[in-house]
Formats: C-alpha cells, structure tokens, sequence
C-alpha cells in the first residue's frame, strides 16, 4: 500500500469502529507517480526536490540579482545565512584563503538539504526528501568524488593512498592493520555514513510524527478523545523539535563535507 492509498484508508479509521490502528512504516515513503515527462515518472519525492532547486534559485536570485550597497530586508536574510556557511563552517575548517573556493558548493548544499528537510512540515507536501536514501547518497556521492579529486591532486597516486590509508612507519608491527582499517573506513565507511546520517534523522523524524499524527484522528472516538489531545499535543512538539533537527542535520553535512575536503588537503606525515 503506498502512502496515498494508506492516507486515504486512515482518515476512515478510528478506535472502536472495528479496524485496527493503521500505523505508519515503510509504506508511508512510498509514492505513486503524478506524472510522467519522456517517459520518466515523477512521483513527490522528485517533485519536492526539483521544487527545491527552485525556491533556493528563486530566492537567491531575489537576493542578490540586484545588490545593492545597502542591503533590503530580503538581501539581508541572504546574506546572513550565505555568511553563516562561509565563516561558520568553510573557513573554520579551511581558512579564508582556502575555503573560499568551496564556499560556493557548501552554500548550495546546506541550503538544498535544508529545504528538502523543510518540506516535512509545510503543510501539503509534508514529506522530507532527504528521507528517500537516494538524495542523500546522490549528495554523499557528490563530495566523495570531490575528496578523492582532491585527495590525489594534491598528494599524487602515491601520496593520495598514503592520506587514504593514513600510512605511517611510526605505526611499526600494525602498520597492515592500520592501512586495512583506515582504507575501509575512508573509502566505504566514510561515504555510507555520511548519507545515512542524514538520511536516518530524517526517516526517524518523519515516522515518529507521522505516527502521533494518524494516532491523534484514530483516537478520536468516544472515550479515546482524551488520548487524542495528549498525542497532538506530542505531534506539535515533534514538529517543533524536527524543525530543529532539520537545521542541525543540513549544518553537520556540509560540516562533514568540509572536513573531508580539509583532510583531502592536508599535508600527510
């Protein structure tokens, strides 16, 4: 059952009619397509995150498009959360010098992901992109690739293993093991965790909200009123704490993201 047809059969489901509660699970993230361009189907997932691009675009395009010396109120807003990427995460990891090569990049990727994140409670879409494993693994993938460029541009093939590998005379008898475990944890781990760090937070918020929500209209039948009102109020503050979440995942991944391009730069001893 798909998220559609599963929302349809809990708005005709309540305590004591008979049917039993309709709780959410991995059925709530899947879509059916809304339609097809090329014969390539968009369901709302793919549609929340084109929708993003656009409102990141739109906005900056607003912002900027016609700076001016002193700024308006909407270039104001832009340029405190353009600042926020570039002092408070690219040059605290890369310096000035460095990082503003980067800032570019990291600005685009907090604010996609913090968009998609966002979708989950604006009503209507009230979905988050990034708990689809895809988006999250396609953005990973993105500064992985970036790292490794990084990594053997800098160092050279021979020089890039050794940052990968953290190679290490100094490390004597367990120097093998050391490379082993470093190699894996920087080409595998590495990647895997940063998508599915974000991606987790993002699925585990989304379910738990959803749960407290269809618990709220399923409990809303004679005596079970009562419980009602105790799991909406529990869905308003979930909301009010993913809204939190949502922020605090966009900044950690382009944190991480600044970090792997740091060590990918770094001078290996």
């Amino acid at each position: 059952m798909s998220a559609d047809q599963m929302l349809a059969f809990e708005t005709d489901c309540h305590i004591f009619d008979g049917c039993g509660f309709p709780a959410p699970g991995l059925h709530s993230f899947l879509f059916e397509p809304i339609f097809s361009i090329g014969g390539f189907d968009f369901n709302k997932p793919m549609l929340l995150a084109v929708l993003s691009t656009v409102v990141i675009i739109g906005f900056f395009w607003a912002a900027f498009g016609r700076a001016k010396v002193v700024p308006g109120k909407l270039q104001m807003v832009g340029e405190a959360g353009y600042d926020f990427v570039r002092r408070g995460i690219v040059y605290e990891a890369l310096g000035k010098k460095e990082g503003e090569k980067y800032v570019p990049l990291m600005v685009s990727l907090f604010f996609f992901v913090w968009i998609m994140n966002l979708w989950s409670i604006i009503p209507v879409a009230q979905f988050p992109v990034t708990s689809i494993i895809a988006f999250p693994a396609a953005l990973a993938l993105i500064v992985y690739v970036l790292w490794m460029y990084l990594t053997f541009k800098k160092h050279g093939f021979i020089g890039g293993l050794k940052n990968i590998t953290g190679y290490d005379k100094a490390l004597g008898p367990i120097l093998p093991l050391a490379v082993v475990l470093e190699f894996f944890s920087n080409v595998i781990i590495r990647p895997f965790t940063h998508a599915v760090r974000l991606f987790a937070n993002m699925f585990a918020g989304h379910l738990l909200i959803l749960m407290f929500t269809v618990a709220s209209w399923y409990l809303l039948n004679g005596i079970g009123i009562a419980y009602a009102g105790v799991s909406f109020v529990m869905t308003i503050v979930m909301t009010a704490f993913e809204l939190f979440i949502q922020a605090v995942q966009a900044y950690v991944f382009v944190l991480l993201a600044t970090n792997y391009v740091q060590g990918a730069l770094a001078e290996h001893h």
